[in-house]
Parts: C-alpha cells; structure tokens; sequence
C-alpha cells in the first residue's frame, strides 16, 4: 500500500501558495504540513493572527477563506477573517457545528480561539459531507499548533 504522506506534503505547498507565511521562528512548511495533517481538506480554511488583528497565516486557499458560510450561533453568515476578527478583539472562543444546506447532507464548522502559549488568536472552518465538529476541530487544531512548534 503506497503512503499518502508525499500527497499530503504536496497538497500543503499547493494550499500555500501565495499566501501569508508562518510567525516568527515557525517553520511555514511544517506548519502547512501539521494543518494538512489533522484537518486538511479542500473545503478548510485556517487563519493565524496576532491579538490586536491582522492575518499572518494562512492555510487554504483565498477562495476557500472568502466564501461565507452560516455562523451556526443564529447570526449572520460570515468568513474565516470575519470570525478571527472577533476573537482578536476578545471574543469568546468558539466550536460551532451546523449544517451548511437544507437537506442538511452537508455541514460546516467553526472553531477558534487563543494560540495555546503564544499571543496569537486563530479561526478555522471545514464544510463538507463529512465535516467534524468545530470541537474537533479544535483539539485537532490544538495538537497540530503544537507539533509545528507554535
């Protein structure tokens, strides 16, 4: 059986492409890699910021960041940034889960939060057939920060 682990690699860089690197003594590489690991998926977007705002990594492609998609708290639908934003500001952490059509065969999930140890806040959202809840993604998240030394 032939590992995937080449696929994922390559599927990291092509995701990176043009986009914001990594913080400061982060490798943007093995960043890439751990995302792609614990959540990755076509439909993800994962965003890295500091606390008083701005964007300094990105994972997932611009199209994927800039679709909205239902909040799953009873607001408005929104974007990855619009989410980090929020937390930047202070917000509340957040894992929500809800489905993003109405058969509900589809579902999207948010999650964000502080950087474990680190003066960084981040936002993610998956959306798909099989999407985990935003919890899940969270602790998979978590772990991931982690092993990419952040």
């Amino acid at each position: 059986m032939r590992s995937r682990a080449p696929l994922g690699a390559l599927a990291a860089l092509v995701l990176a492409a043009c986009s914001p690197g990594a913080p400061t003594g982060v490798s943007k590489t093995a960043l890439d890699t751990a995302v792609n690991d614990a959540i990755g998926d076509p439909n993800t977007c994962v965003l890295v910021g500091n606390t008083g705002g701005g964007v300094i990594y990105q994972y997932g492609t611009h199209e994927v960041c800039g679709t909205s998609w239902p909040s799953c708290q009873g607001g408005s639908a929104g974007t990855v940034a619009n989410l980090l934003e929020q937390v930047a500001k202070g917000g509340a952490p957040v894992t929500a889960s809800c489905p993003s059509n109405t058969d509900s065969s589809r579902g999207v999930a948010w999650s964000a939060g502080p950087v474990e140890g680190h003066a960084f806040v981040y936002a993610a959202r998956m959306e798909g057939p099989a999407t985990p809840p935003g919890r899940v993604i969270a602790e998979k998240l978590k772990a991931a920060f982690k092993k990419a030394g952040l």
